[in-house]
Formats: C-alpha cells, structure tokens, sequence
C-alpha cells in the first residue's frame, strides 16, 4: 500500500508539473514579435529622421494595435523620443552584459535591440498575461481521472482478496470444510489467507477425527455394554458370583482398552502437531518392543525372531513409532500358529530404514489386504474381539507411519502376512551409526 501511494503521488506531481509547464508555455506563445525586431527599429528610426515626434507617435500607435507589448523608441542615454521619459532604467534591465549594439537578449520584462550605429534602442515591455483558472481545469480533470483510476485498481487490488477471503471463511463455517483460500499472493494478504488454510486443515483434520471418533465408539462400543449387561444380571442370579464378578471385570477392562485406543488413533489422525521429536535408537526400540511383546508369543506357543544388527539413530516420535511397531508385532504374534516363528527385521539402505514383520499364519484374502489399515476393519466379519483385536492396531500403525512421512505395505507371504514399514532416512533426519 506505502509503495502504491508513492507510485501514485509521483505520477500526481509530474503529472501537475508538465501541466503547468504546458499551459505557461501556450500562454507565452500569445506573445509573438517580429522575427527581427532590428526591422521594427530602422522603420521607427525613419519615421522619427523624416516625421519627427508627430510621425513617430502615429507610428508608435500603428504598432501597438498590431503587437502585443509595448515598444518605447529611446535615444543611446534611454529617453523616449516620444514622451521625453526616461527609461534608462528599462534600457539597463535589458542590455546584454557586453552591451554589444545591433543585439537583443529576453530579460523580463523588456526585450532591447539597437540600431547599428548605436543611436536608437528599442525596448518592447514583454507583458506575461498569467494562464487562467480556466485554463488549467481540463488537465485537473485528467489528472483526477487517472489518480482515481489508480486509487481503484489499488482498492480492488485489496479489496477484492479480501472478499474472496470472507467468502470462503463464510463457506467453511457453514460446515463446508473442503473450502481454502489458495491464494499465490506474496504480501500480507496471501500470508493470512495461507494461515487460514493451514488453520482450516488442522480443524477440518480435528473435525473429521471427533466425528469419525463419536460413529466408531457409537458402534464398538455396544458389544462390551450388551456383555456389562448380561455380567450384571449373572451378579445377581448366579449361583457362582466370584465368576460373575470376573466377568464383569473383564468386560470393563475390554471396555477401557476401547476407549484408550480410541483417544490414541485420535491423537494419532488429529493432531499431527503433537508429534514429539527426538533423536532415538530405532534397533534399541524394535529390541524393546520384541521384548515387550515375548511374553504374549510365550502365551500363544510362538517365537520371535529380530534381526536389527544395524545402529540406526533417527528423529522421530519414540512413542508413535513404538505403539506402530508394537501393534503390528502384537497382530502378527496373535495369527501365528503355535511352535511358529514370527520374524522382524530391520533393513537399512542409502535411502531408507525398513522393518518387516512376517508370520507363517493364514494370511488375509487377497481383497481384504487395503483394507486391513482401516479403523475397525477385521477379516473376521463377525467383528467379535475374541477372535481377534478391536481393529484399530495396525489403523493406529499406519497413521503414527503416516506422521512420519513413511509407508506401510502389507502382503501374503505364502503362507503368512508380511507387513513393511519403510521411513526415507533423508526426510527424517536419520544417521546411521558405526
């Protein structure tokens, strides 16, 4: 805006000056004199010798009705021949600084020339009639028109974004949270519509999340309040209440792991400002998650096996990633037959830091594998955690991989499922030690 005003007040000036400099100049071009005043002063100079004043007043007063300015003849010393003034004084103003006869300069207000032999001077008092107001109006007028031109464009320049601008606020408060700015501008405006993108992204994200949040626990969270019921009335009827009241204990812990693993994929898909990065050892964390998940393999009869013999530090969030790496490790140990082995292991390459999780148990079909990613998806479709987990693991997996600019594949191994997370080691800042 300070520069526009600049641009426009400079082209106001100039704009004011040359309209100045025009109309002076076509008032002055009203003063026209003879090409060679020394024709005027040789005719006066006869007129005076043969006439004598009589014939030189007559003379003087041809000229002034045909000329603009009035013509003095004077003798060498500057005393009208005419009146008997003495105009010396006007003689002096003029003559040129060598006072060379037969020459004339422009002095305001006289213009002087003499005859050769130096005898008689003609002055011409040079009137300079100012332009009038009238004058200068028109030119005003286009001056006003183009600095209002430029004040428009200037206005629309600002105001019309900043419309657009509302427009889209106004969109996206009524629910539309699809609607951006995208604006490509480099100034203050384009900063603050880019702003609200950005805001507009996190809360659309925060939205999304809450309500995909509020139908998930709608629906998952029916079953564990069906058995609480059941549990509730076995309390009161069974014979064996120790049991009930086991069972009643287990449902709530089911209940309570829902609830937990909810608020974390929340965390996970909501908020991505709330990742915590720190430098960390990635084969420390996958030897200390294959350490947390053992006695689970011992349970089910299973082994695991980690190869991680590469030193890798990384920036990352240790949380996000250990909770992805613990659920695909904990899908993997449920599915494995007994006396099997699940594998992990760590890859590094220039490029990227791979892990890969297999099982030798049945695998998933072949049209179910983009699927096993998303929250609540099982393979079982009687969607009964006892015969699996909730179906939020590996969505909680994919989304802490997600935050971290990486991908997760999953594939049948035949027999089995190999799942791989893959980070770009540039992207994350990662350096291998050793």
């Amino acid at each position: 805006m300070l520069l526009w005003s600049f641009v426009t007040l400079a082209l106001a000036l100039v704009a004011f000056y040359g309209i100045s400099r025009l109309v002076s100049s076509r008032a002055a071009a009203h003063l026209t004199f003879f090409e060679d005043l020394s024709w005027e002063v040789e005719q006066a100079r006869q007129t005076y010798e043969l006439g004598g004043v009589p014939e030189l007043a007559r003379y003087m007063e041809h000229v002034q009705k045909t000329a603009v300015g009035r013509r003095y003849l004077t003798d060498s010393q500057g005393i009208d021949l005419v009146t008997g003034e003495d105009r010396s004084a006007a003689l002096a103003l003029a003559r040129l600084p060598d006072g060379a006869p037969g020459k004339h300069t422009q002095r305001a207000p006289f213009l002087v020339t003499t005859t050769n032999d130096g005898l008689y001077c003609w002055i011409v008092e040079l009137i300079q009639p100012g332009p009038a107001i009238s004058d200068y109006i028109p030119y005003y007028l286009l001056v006003l028109a183009a600095v209002g031109s430029l004040g428009w464009l200037l206005a629309m320049n600002f105001a019309s974004p900043v419309r657009m601008l509302a427009r889209t606020v106004d969109r996206f408060g009524e629910g539309d949270l699809a609607a951006r700015a995208n604006f490509t501008r480099r100034d203050e405006i384009g900063d603050l519509a880019r702003a609200f993108d950005r805001m507009a992204q996190r809360t659309g994200t925060l939205l999304t999340a809450e309500r995909r949040l509020l139908q998930d626990v709608s629906h998952e969270i029916r079953t564990p309040l069906a058995r609480l019921t059941f549990a509730a009335e076995l309390l009161r009827t069974a014979d064996d209440r120790d049991a009930a009241v086991a069972l009643v204990k287990k449902e709530i812990q089911r209940l309570g792991d829902l609830v937990g693993t909810l608020v974390e994929v929340t965390r996970a898909e909501g908020d991505p400002e709330a990742v915590l990065l720190e430098e960390m050892r990635l084969d420390c964390l996958l030897t200390e998650v294959v350490h947390g998940c053992q006695m689970e393999a011992d349970r089910v009869g299973c082994s695991i096996a980690l190869r991680a013999e590469v030193p890798l530090v990384i920036v990352a969030d240790r949380e996000l990633l250990r909770r992805a790496y613990e659920n695909v490790l904990r899908n993997a140990v449920r599915y494995a037959p007994p006396g099997s082995a699940v594998e992990a292991k760590l890859e590094v390459s220039a490029e990227t830091a791979a892990v890969t999780v297999r099982d030798y148990g049945p695998g998933v079909p072949a049209e179910d594998l983009p699927r096993i990613f998303t929250p609540f998806f099982r393979v079982d479709r009687s969607r009964d955690s006892s015969t699996g987990g909730i179906g939020l693991g590996l969505a909680i997996a994919a989304r802490a991989v997600e935050l971290h600019k990486g991908r997760i594949r999953a594939e049948n191994a035949g027999p089995g499922l190999r799942i791989s997370i893959e980070l770009d080691i540039a992207a994350a800042g990662q350096t291998r030690l050793g």
